[in-house]
C-alpha cells in the first residue's frame, strides 16, 4: 500500500502550469528565439521566396504577350523565330525558376526548422527528466507524450505554413494587385480586393466557430491514447482479471467520442470548403466578365483575357487553402503553447544557485530531526507576494534522527507504510526535507544534499529497489546503464557477482536478449538479480539496498546476500528490509512505526530488548518453521 502515501492528482494542484493559454502573439515571441539562431537561413529563404514569386508572376504576363504574338499571319518567318525560340523559351524557364526557387528556399530553411524542432524537444525531454517524482506519479503518460509529440510536429508547421504559404500568398498579392492596377482599370483591382477580403473574413470566422470542434476531437484523441497506453502498460494486471473485453469496451467508448467530434469536425470542414468556393466562383465571374466586355470594346486583347485568368487562377489556388492553413496555425500555437507549459511546469526539487558537487571523503550520512509527507495543500501567498510553505496533509516521517558511519550497514525495518523506503527517496532528493512543509536535514560528511547539485548526489549513490523496471532492450544495456561505456567483461563480472551469468549465458542470445516492455520477460527475481549487477557495476561509495532480495527464493537469497555484503563492505549502506533474517549482520537496526523510530540497535540488543523487533523476529521465525 505504499503507492498511496504519495496521493492522487486530484489530490495535488498542477502548480506552475499556465492557468490561462497565452494568447498566439505570445507564443510566437516565445518560439522566436529558437528560430533567431538561424537568422541568416531566414533571410536567405526570404530571398528565394521572393524570386519565386517574382517569376511565378512573371509567367501570366510572358502567357499574355505569347497569345498576342500568335496574330502573326501564317507563313510569316517570324512565327518560327520569335514566338518558340523567344518567348517559349522565357516561358520555360520562369516555370523553372519558381519550382527551382522554392526548391531552395526549402532546403536552406529546413536546417532552421529541424534545428529549432530538435532543441526544443530535446529541452523538454531534459525538462521532465528534472522535474520531480511527485509530477510524474501524477502524470499520464499517454497524455504527455500526444503534447510533446503535437509540439514538436507544431513547430514543422508554423515555419511551414507561414513561410511557404501565408508569406509567399501576400507578396503574390500585393504583385498581382499592383499589376491589375497598373495595366488595367482599377476595377480589376477593386473586384479582386473585395473578393479576398470576403473571403478571408469569412474563413477566418469559420474557422474560429469550429476550432472548438477541431479542439474537442484532439482532447478525444489524447484520452483514447492514453487509455490504451495504459491498458498496455498494465497488460499482466488486464490478463490477471480477465477484462480484455472491459479494456476494450472502455477504449472503444473513447474511440465512439473522437468518432463524433471527427465527424462534427469534417461537417464543418464542409461548409467552410463550400463558402469558399462560392466567393471564389463569383470573383472568377466578375472578372471574366469585365475583361471579356474588354476584349469585345477593344479596350483589352487576348493576352490581357488569359493573362487576368491566369493570375486570378494562380491567386486564389493558394487562397483555398487558407482555412486549411490558419485552422492548422491556429492549432500549432494551441499544441506549441502545450508543449511551452511543460516547460514552464516549476521544479519543486532544483539545484540551489552556485550549487557546488557533492564532495565524498568518508561518505557519513546524517538524517537530522527529518520531518516529512507527500500529500501538500498549495502554497499560498503571504504579504510580500512570495509563497509561504505547503502544509503537509499527511506526515510520513516524524523527527527521524539517525547517522550511517562511513563504511558501515544500518537497516530499516517495520511494517508497511512506516516511511522506510520514503529514506531512499529523500536521500536521492527525489523529494526535498523541506519542499512540503517538512524539517529538518539530511548532510553527507557533513553537506546538506539540498547544497549540491543533483547530479553529484546520484552519482555517489547506488540503489537496488524493490520494483524494478528495466529498459526495453537486451541484458547487457540494462547492466551496464550502471556504468555507460562499460565492457561487456565489466558487465559479465557483475553479473556474476549478482548470481545471474548463468541463466543469461543459457539463453539463446545471451546477453543481446532482449527484457521486453518493463523486463516483463524475465522473471520478478531475474529482474532484481538484473538490478543488482548494474548497481554492483555502478559501484557508488554509498549504497541503498531498499527490499533488495525480496523477489527471490531462499537459496538464491543467501547466496546473493553474501555478495551483496561483500559488495558493501567498506562502503556506507543503508539497508530497507521486511525479512529480519536479512540484517542480522548489520551494525545498527532502526525499527519504524508510524513515521517514527522506535526501537534502534544491533540485532541481540533488539532481541533482548522484548519489545517491537523481538516480536517480529519471532513471528518471522515461526512462519520460516511452518
Amino acid at each position: 500500500m505504499r503507492g498511496l502515501a504519495h496521493g492522487s492528482s486530484s489530490d495535488t494542484p498542477q502548480a506552475g502550469l499556465p492557468q490561462h493559454r497565452r494568447s498566439d502573439w505570445g507564443t510566437l515571441q516565445r518560439l522566436f528565439p529558437y528560430l533567431w539562431r538561424y537568422r541568416w537561413r531566414v533571410g536567405a529563404a526570404l530571398a528565394f521566396m521572393v524570386a519565386a514569386k517574382l517569376a511565378n508572376v512573371g509567367v501570366p504576363v510572358l502567357l499574355k504577350h505569347l497569345v498576342d504574338n500568335l496574330s502573326i499571319k501564317p507563313g510569316d518567318p517570324q512565327a518560327l523565330l520569335v514566338v518558340p525560340a523567344g518567348l517559349l523559351l522565357a516561358y520555360g524557364l520562369l516555370r523553372l525558376s519558381t519550382s527551382l526557387f522554392t526548391e531552395l528556399r526549402e532546403l536552406i530553411f529546413a536546417k532552421a526548422t529541424e534545428g529549432t524542432a530538435r532543441s526544443l524537444s530535446l529541452q523538454v525531454f531534459n525538462h521532465l527528466h528534472g522535474m520531480s517524482l511527485r509530477f510524474h506519479l501524477e502524470r499520464q503518460t499517454g497524455g504527455m507524450t500526444r503534447d510533446i509529440e503535437r509540439g514538436t510536429r507544431a513547430v514543422h508547421s508554423l515555419v511551414s505554413y507561414s513561410l511557404y504559404s501565408i508569406l509567399p500568398t501576400i507578396i503574390e498579392v500585393a504583385l498581382v494587385l499592383t499589376l491589375l492596377a497598373v495595366q488595367f482599370d482599377s476595377l480589376f483591382a477593386w473586384i479582386t480586393v473585395a473578393a479576398l477580403v470576403v473571403y478571408v473574413f469569412f474563413t477566418f470566422k469559420v474557422t474560429e466557430w469550429r476550432t472548438q470542434y477541431r479542439r474537442e476531437m484532439n482532447e478525444m484523441d489524447s484520452k483514447a491514447h492514453t487509455k490504451a497506453i495504459d491498458s498496455l502498460l498494465n497488460y499482466e494486471t488486464v490478463k490477471y482479471f480477465n477484462n480484455e473485453q472491459w479494456e476494450a469496451r472502455r477504449y472503444d467508448e473513447s474511440l465512439e467520442r473522437l468518432r463524433k467530434a471527427a465527424l462534427k469536425s469534417q461537417t464543418t470542414l464542409s461548409i467552410l470548403n463550400t463558402g469558399q468556393q462560392l466567393i471564389i466562383a463569383a470573383a472568377l465571374v466578375l472578372m471574366l466578365w469585365r475583361a471579356t466586355q474588354g476584349v469585345v470594346d477593344g479596350r483589352l486583347t487576348l493576352g490581357d483575357l488569359v493573362m487576368i485568368n491566369a493570375f486570378m487562377i494562380q491567386l486564389y489556388i493558394p487562397l483555398n487553402f487558407l482555412g486549411v492553413i490558419y485552422r492548422e496555425i491556429k492549432q500549432a500555437l494551441t499544441d506549441l503553447d502545450k508543449m511551452f507549459g511543460l516547460l514552464e511546469r516549476e521544479r519543486e526539487v532544483a539545484d540551489a544557485p552556485g550549487a557546488a558537487d557533492l564532495q565524498v571523503h568518508q561518505g557519513h550520512v546524517r538524517f537530522e530531526n527529518v520531518t516529512f509527507g507527500y500529500d501538500a495543500s498549495a502554497p499560498a501567498a503571504t504579504a510580500s507576494g512570495s509563497p509561504s510553505a505547503a502544509v503537509p496533509g499527511r506526515t510520513i516521517l516524524r523527527e527521524v534522527s539517525f547517522e550511517i558511519p562511513p563504511g558501515k550497514t544500518v537497516a530499516v525495518v517495520g511494517s508497511s507504510g512506516a516511511g522506510k523506503s520514503t529514506l531512499a527517496r529523500l536521500m536521492f532528493r527525489f523529494y526535498d526535507v523541506g519542499g512540503a512543509g517538512g524539517a529538518g536535514r539530511i548532510t553527507i560528511d557533513g553537506q546538506d544534499i539540498r547544497s549540491v547539485t543533483q547530479a553529484s548526489l546520484r552519482r555517489a549513490i547506488g540503489i537496488v529497489p524493490q520494483d524494478t523496471v528495466l529498459f526495453n532492450d537486451t541484458v547487457e544495456y540494462n547492466i551496464a546503464y550502471g556504468q555507460p561505456g562499460a565492457g561487456r567483461a565489466e558487465v559479465e563480472a557483475a553479473a556474476r557477482a549478482a548470481r545471474i551469468h548463468d541463466f543469461i549465458a543459457s539463453t539463446p542470445k545471451g546477453y543481446d536478449t532482449m527484457v521486453g516492455e518493463r523486463g516483463l520477460k524475465l522473471s520478478g527475481g531475474e529482474k532484481q538479480r538484473v538490478a543488482i549487477a548494474r548497481t554492483l557495476l555502478k559501484n557508488p561509495p554509498i549504497l541503498i539496498f531498499d527490499e533488495a532480495t525480496s523477489a527471490l527464493d531462499s537459496a538464491n537469497e543467501r547466496a546473493i546476500q553474501a555478495e551483496l555484503r561483500s559488495a558493501a563492505q567498506g562502503k556506507t549502506t543503508l539497508v530497507i528490509a521486511h525479512r529480519l533474517s536479512t540484517v542480522v549482520d548489520a551494525h545498527e537496526i532502526l525499527v519504524m512505526d508510524g513515521g517514527r523510530i522506535i526501537e534502534r540497535g544491533h540485532h541481540e540488543q533488539l532481541l533482548a530488548l522484548g519489545g517491537r523487533y523481538a516480536s517480529m523476529w519471532a513471528l518471522q521465525r515461526s512462519g520460516a518453521q511452518e
